[in-house]
């Protein structure tokens, strides 16, 4: 577990770092110093510090900001993005040791999953972007175990986060995507710290009437709560992304591109393209002709096209607007049809189907949804996706650095050597 700790770090700290860079990072950098305040915690490559809860929102919208961050099922949302801005900035200010921030990190997650399988599936297809929602629970549970608050200021702590907590789903493929991670752990982070000062809520307003589970998802699961995950925590269930897109499309980019390398398809062969998903990929990864970069992590059509002409969905520059407008992905693309299939549930199965101008049909399944059973070379894989998304601002003899010093986390009295790598300017002008 503390392997996948570790983990979820590097890959936050990879995709944190190449967000930041993002326009609608400038702007709230930006807003943050006009607004001005004390210097409590840094902002990933901006080069200053500001307030704990500046920096929790400006860094969790950074590190959602490309849409490459982790994923766990059972809260079907981004754990990490939610709850590590809000432990850094409250780790930094407070001296907090590695040990610590591990040990508060597993408990939020735990809590961000669990929470989700108390609300089941409704929250999600009511239109709650659940990184938002939950993220914000989540987050301040988190802060509430680094801070060591008792069990009654933790659940004043988990009251003021649910009546905070919102955040939409038609906003997905727009700034506020990113934004509501921002706020998730703003806010989270907040909550914990009104409730270290005795500001009250109510001790059950997660499953009381009018509650956080009545009004966001329905009817509140307790038994799927407080089951044990196989293996005993969530977090080994913890889901990285190896497209630079949302998950929803992981399943079938994977299926296009084993049909195009096993047959050797080249896209004039394809005369046209079935794409069989789950029924709650509707309103998340459905966007038939994305305009910009950022729709386009969002479509299914575009991200199927995308694989089956050979462009690398691994790489940030391959989602850019300019992209987008490749023609050869975008006639390919008018040949793409979804259809929303029972036989595939949920956002992490999907079928390919391919029929060429031969007259053969190529089908292929996946399913993205199992967690790595080889943490070494998950290890592997994460370390070539840092190093990727860090080379614009970063030597390899840093990036190196960082990836030891997330590596003796657990040996760090404090987390002043991570802030201080992450402070270093890297952004001068937006992307």
């Amino acid at each position: 577990v503390r392997l996948r700790v570790r983990q979820c770090l590097l890959d936050w700290i990879g995709v944190t770092i190449a967000g930041a860079c993002e326009p609608l990072v400038h702007m709230l950098a930006e807003e943050a110093r006009e607004q001005g305040g004390h210097a409590q915690a840094t902002v990933v490559g901006h080069a200053f510090a500001t307030s704990s809860r500046q920096a929790a929102l400006i860094n969790g919208a950074a590190s959602h900001a490309l849409d490459y961050d982790d994923v766990n099922m059972a809260c079907t949302g981004h754990p990490s993005v939610a709850l590590i801005p809000a432990l850094l900035a409250l780790a930094e200010s407070r001296g907090a040791s590695g040990s610590d921030f591990m040990t508060a990190f597993a408990a939020g997650y735990e809590t961000m999953c669990r929470l989700g399988l108390a609300s089941g599936d409704a929250q999600y297809a009511r239109g709650f972007h659940t990184t938002a929602t939950l993220g914000t629970l989540g987050a301040a549970a988190a802060c509430a175990r680094l801070m060591q608050l008792d069990a009654d200021d933790t659940a004043a702590a988990l009251g003021i986060a649910s009546t905070m907590a919102a955040g939409l789903k038609s906003m997905f493929g727009t700034m506020c995507k990113p934004l509501h991670a921002g706020r998730a752990s703003a806010d989270g982070l907040q909550a914990a710290q009104l409730a270290a000062r005795g500001f009250t809520s109510r001790a059950d307003a997660i499953e009381c009437p009018q509650g956080f589970v009545a009004t966001h998802g329905g009817t509140a699961s307790l038994e799927a709560a407080l089951a044990a995950p196989e293996g005993g925590w969530h977090l080994r269930n913890n889901l990285f992304k190896f497209h630079a897109a949302c998950y929803g499309t992981h399943a079938a980019i994977e299926a296009a591109r084993h049909l195009r390398v096993q047959h050797t398809l080249r896209a004039d062969d394809v005369l046209r393209v079935t794409v069989r998903a789950g029924a709650a990929s509707e309103g998340v990864c459905d966007i038939a002709e994305p305009r910009t970069g950022l729709e386009a992590k969002f479509s299914l059509r575009h991200t199927v096209a995308m694989a089956l002409t050979g462009v690398d969905t691994d790489g940030l520059d391959s989602f850019s607007d300019e992209a987008v407008r490749a023609p050869e992905v975008a006639a390919l693309r008018e040949r793409v049809q979804i259809l929303l299939a029972p036989q595939c549930p949920g956002l992490t199965l999907s079928e390919v189907v391919i029929e060429t101008r031969s007259g053969a049909v190529l089908r292929q399944r996946h399913d993205s949804g199992r967690p790595a059973s080889d943490l070494l070379e998950q290890q592997q894989r994460l370390e070539e996706k840092f190093r990727r998304l860090v080379k614009p601002v970063l030597n390899l003899a840093e990036s190196d650095e960082l990836i030891d010093l997330v590596a003796r986390l657990d040996l760090l009295s404090d987390l002043s050597p991570l802030a201080g790598m992450l402070a270093r300017q890297s952004c001068v002008v937006p992307h």
